[in-house]
Formats: structure tokens, sequence, C-alpha cells
């Protein structure tokens, strides 16, 4: 009896409308974003040119690439470069180099509208102007970056790798050259995604 007597007490004393409130149901947020399949870039960039004699100075020039992604982490790129200019005028003569570049890139968002991403790059590297023949090499290499989304389309991308080539000293050098050469690359480029 005294048990229901302090139960009743409390159920008396406490409103009704505090018993029967209900959360309001919360609207769906649709905070996915639209999925697109390529993404291509061009932009500004810089190569080293320590594959040739009494360089003093590397070289700046233009370079596209186009990636297709293959799920929300990795793409596969095509990279191409073509560097002519120098800061200076430092060099003994005008140089040229060519990167034909492709492989695998991974890619993950780091804080809102920032990204970062990893790269592999094999290919061939071409240089101009100098006494190196064969004038083309296998060339290869490895990078990061990082990408600044403007809205859902456009990007900033910002990057630097470091490739590797093999480049013979003496002209016509039979065989494999082991004078490997490592040209630090930087550049940036407008990035848009369809």
């Amino acid at each position: 009896m005294l048990l229901s007597i302090l139960t009743v007490i409390p159920a008396m004393l406490m409103p009704l409308a505090a018993q029967s409130q209900l959360a309001k149901e919360k609207r769906q947020v649709d905070t996915s974003e639209p999925s697109y399949k390529y993404m291509a870039s061009a932009g500004w960039s810089y190569t080293s040119l320590n594959q040739v004699n009494q360089s003093n100075n590397g070289l700046q020039g233009v370079d596209i690439s186009l990636m297709r992604n293959f799920g929300r982490y990795f793409g596969v790129a095509v990279d191409g470069g073509h560097y002519q200019w120098t800061i200076t005028r430092a060099n003994p003569a005008s140089y040229s180099v060519n990167l034909f570049l492709a492989g695998p890139e991974v890619h993950a968002p780091l804080y809102d509208r920032v990204s970062i991403f990893g790269r592999a790059l094999l290919g061939a590297a071409h240089t101009g102007g100098a006494p190196i023949k064969p004038d083309e090499s296998f060339a290869g290499g490895a990078g990061v970056g990082l990408e600044y989304k403007l809205n859902q389309r456009f990007g900033i991308r910002a990057y630097g790798d470091d490739i590797g080539s093999s480049f013979t000293v003496t002209p016509y050098e039979p065989g494999d050259s082991p004078h490997r050469r490592w040209n630090a690359r930087a550049g940036v480029s407008v990035a848009f995604h369809f």
C-alpha cells in the first residue's frame, strides 16, 4: 500500500505534456557528393635538368594530365610535360625536356575542401638540344600533392615528385646506361572533374 501511494504521488505531480512529448524527426541531409569518373588538369611546372652536364638551371613549362577514377580512392593517370624555358640564362645551351608518364594514383580527403594524393609514374623522358645520343630514356618516379576544391567540378592541384632517368654520358654508348639522374619536379595546375 505504501509503495502504491509513493508511486501515485509523483505521477500526479508530473504534467501530462512531459510524458507525451516526442522528438521531431530530423530531415535527412544528403551529404554525398557527385561521383566523377575523370579528372583533367593543366598548369605550370618546373623540372631540374641533371642529365645534362654543366646545366646550372632547371626548366619550366606546361604539364597536362588525365586521370580515370576507379572508386573513391584510386585512379590511373596519364601525364605529359613539355619544359623548354629557363628561369635564368645560366645554361650553356637551349635545352628542352619532354616527359610522357602514366601510373596509379591514390587520393583521399584530408580536411574539408583539401585532399591529398600520391602517385607512381612510369614512362619515357626526351632531352632536346643536348649532345645525348640516344636522347630518350626510360623514366619513372613517385610523388605527392594536395588538391583544394574550389567547387564540385574545379580545383587547384599542387604537387612535387622525383623522376629518374638513365641517359648515357658517351654518345651512342651500347647497352644499359649506369648513369642514373633524378630530376625534381613541381607544379601547380587547375583541375576539372567530369
